[in-house]
């Protein structure tokens, strides 16, 4: 009697799972308690520009360690070239220069990955009360431009190549 039950119990046992098997794979449903119920950003940089090299880099510095012990995955930091700008002021009503200024811009850019919105909500505070005068904060999702701005162009290389294709292109042997 106890032989009979038990193999009632497994024709009916493999007829249950047979009908979750035949359809579709069966995932139990506490898998989906595993995905993450906040959002999360793929690319994010935060581009600090400024007027002082030195206040610049330290803060970078400072804000790259924030950034580690806040579990942060910080894939790359970079700098971009300097931008030059020359400032004139005019007396008034008039064309005439009174003063003359050459400013230089410095731009730094942290790179982070996979950030959640918790997460960036507590950076934005953090960069926010923490950002030395002077230093101008920026962040936003990562693009081709980013990429390409950080590479300062060889004008040597592109003029030979420039020259090599007015003469017939390089030669094929």
């Amino acid at each position: 009697m106890n032989l009979r039950n038990l193999l009632t119990f497994s024709r009916n046992f493999v007829l249950k799972t047979r009908r979750f098997c035949s359809t579709d794979l069966y995932e139990p449903n506490y898998l989906e308690e595993f995905k993450p119920k906040i959002p999360a950003y793929d690319v994010i940089n935060v581009k600090l520009h400024g007027y002082d090299y030195c206040i610049l880099e330290s803060y970078q510095k400072w804000l790259h360690n924030v950034m580690k012990n806040m579990n942060l995955d910080v894939e790359n930091g970079w700098a971009v070239p300097a931008q030059h700008l020359q400032i004139n002021t005019y007396k008034p009503n008039t064309d005439i220069v009174n003063s003359q200024f050459d400013l230089r811009v410095y731009e730094r850019t942290l790179q982070i990955n996979t950030v959640t919105s918790l997460q960036l909500s507590t950076l934005l505070h953090v960069l926010n009360s923490s950002a030395p005068p002077g230093v101008t904060i920026n962040v936003a999702e990562h693009h081709q431009y980013d990429e390409d701005v950080r590479y300062v162009p060889d004008l040597e290389l592109a003029n030979l190549k420039g020259q090599l294709d007015t003469l017939g292109g390089p030669s094929k042997k």
